[in-house]
């Protein structure tokens, strides 16, 4: 099936209230995954457009009534809310522009107006405590906006993980300076139009700079400006993150690599699992950070859950995300295939078996950038594609003979995003919940997430928490306040 036509979109950076093009007059073009098909431009920014939008925020926090005016905060949110949810036609263009199918399209905007809502509420609500500690002398404790938040956001999920953080930076009285990821520059700029266009937002409180290379978001890191910085992304560019931001001290919030393990014990439905893992492993085209990526299996039922998963791998309708009964859609562009693929092509050497060997499909595919899933299987841990984040559909399948060997294998790697946990056995899944060492462990599901339940990693998966409470603390700071009335 074909893409719905939309006439070209036109992404432009917003910056002090204006839309406009890249100062340098830089214009690139935004693609289509499935085919290849042009869809739109976008302005392409750089050191400049970064600068004037840092300088826009920084006026905006400093003069305007934004973080001092929680009401104000609070209706703004919630009339952004209210617009996106009269955009219907975002979740196609969502689809067209990042490649995922209809119905992850259309949750994702669910989610992410769920989410501002909730942090609408937030926004009303901020912690805080003023007690009298002696006769004429009084301690508050104070939690106020921490300043400019830069948020690098990436494209496998460009609206939820742009209102995680922009929602609760927004709540906490902060302004922003918004970088996305070139790849969904378009869903990017639609979504923030319905934001600009909310009267009361003051000018230059938010504000957007796209760019195809990385000097925006080098600045953004670098700037003594910018007070707070979220990344989502690998756990490289983490890592030059936390380096470059050191001389400022920054507050950062970093979401970043994981290689979840899917833990099933002999007492779970086999088929049922099956199905719900292979679901976990291939949504984004098995581009997100919590995909299932490993699932380790008692050694009384891995045969049958290795027919199993490889069936439900191998049921999975790869077409267009339009296509009406697509299970997963093409991987972002043609640098993520070549890399996802060459590192599917290197286990398939070294694997102990391969179950289910995936591919680039010809035929109406082939000028897309598709790859259908794979599934080895493989005891030797230390093994690179049992260890490395490969971001597409790859499955590792590995056996265990008791809990401990199941924790022991899952606790061996350098992340700790998430897991599951498959048991009809309650004590025996939060037992192994805890023994985990991830941020978030699901018992009977994976990948169900909430705006209230907080996310983030252990190790090198990352810093900080996002969604709910402590989403909201990353872009806060605490001031104690002493006062003695009794000199006056």
């Amino acid at each position: 099936m074909s893409q719905p036509s939309m006439s070209p979109l036109s992404a432009l950076n917003y910056i002090d209230g204006q839309w406009q093009g890249a100062v340098g007059g830089g214009v690139a073009t935004s693609r289509n995954p499935a085919d290849g098909s042009v869809i739109g431009s976008l302005a392409a920014g750089g050191l400049a457009d970064a600068r004037a939008a840092i300088a826009s925020a920084r006026h905006a926090f400093d003069t305007s009534l934004w973080p001092h005016d929680a009401r104000l905060r609070q209706n703004v949110l919630l009339q952004w809310a209210e617009r996106l949810e009269k955009r219907h036609e975002l979740a196609a263009l969502l689809t067209q522009e990042n490649g995922k199918v209809m119905a992850q399209s259309r949750g994702e905007m669910a989610a992410a107006i769920s989410e501002i809502r909730y942090y609408a509420g937030m926004a009303r609500h901020m912690p805080g405590h003023f007690t009298e500690v002696e006769p004429g002398a009084y301690s508050a404790t104070l939690r106020e906006a921490a300043g400019v938040a830069g948020l690098i956001i990436p494209w496998n999920a460009p609206v939820v993980l742009l209102i995680r953080s922009l929602a609760p930076a927004l709540a906490a009285g902060c302004s922003v300076v918004v970088k996305p990821a070139h790849q969904t520059a378009q869903i990017t700029a639609q979504v923030l139009r319905e934001l600009a266009a909310v009267e009361t937002l003051p000018r230059g409180v938010v504000n957007l700079v796209l760019e195809t290379g990385s000097e925006a978001a080098q600045e953004l890191v670098a700037s003594e400006d910018v007070d707070v910085l979220s990344f989502t992304g690998s756990n490289g560019t983490g890592q030059r993150i936390m380096a470059a931001a050191a001389p400022t001290m920054k507050k950062l919030s970093l979401e970043l690599g994981g290689k979840s393990c899917c833990l099933v014990f002999p007492d779970a439905d086999i088929g049922a699992t099956a199905q719900r893992i292979a679901a976990a492993a291939t949504v984004i085209s098995g581009q997100q950070c919590t995909a299932a990526r490993r699932v380790l299996v008692h050694a009384a039922r891995y045969d049958e859950m290795k027919h199993a998963l490889k069936h439900a791998l191998g049921s999975i309708v790869v077409a267009p995300g339009d296509t009406p009964g697509a299970g997963m859609g093409p991987l972002i562009d043609a640098q993520a295939l070549e890399q996802v693929a060459g590192a599917a092509e290197r286990a398939f050497d070294i694997c102990d078996e391969v179950v289910l060997q995936g591919g680039r499909p010809g035929g109406r595919l082939a000028n897309g950038h598709f790859l259908t899933p794979t599934l080895v299987a493989h005891q030797d841990s230390g093994a690179f594609f049992v260890q490395d984040e490969i971001f597409g559909p790859f499955v590792v399948l590995e056996r265990f003979e008791d809990e401990k060997d199941a924790v022991a294998r899952a606790n061996h790697t350098v992340f700790g995003l998430s897991a599951s946990v498959w048991t009809q056995d309650g004590d025996r899944g939060m037992r192994v919940a805890r023994a985990l060492r991830n941020g978030t462990v699901w018992i009977n599901d994976h990948n169900r997430l909430f705006a209230e339940a907080e996310t983030g990693g252990y190790r090198r998966s990352g810093v900080g928490r996002l969604h709910g409470y402590e989403g909201l603390n990353d872009f806060l700071e605490t001031k104690h306040i002493y006062r003695s009335v009794g000199l006056v």
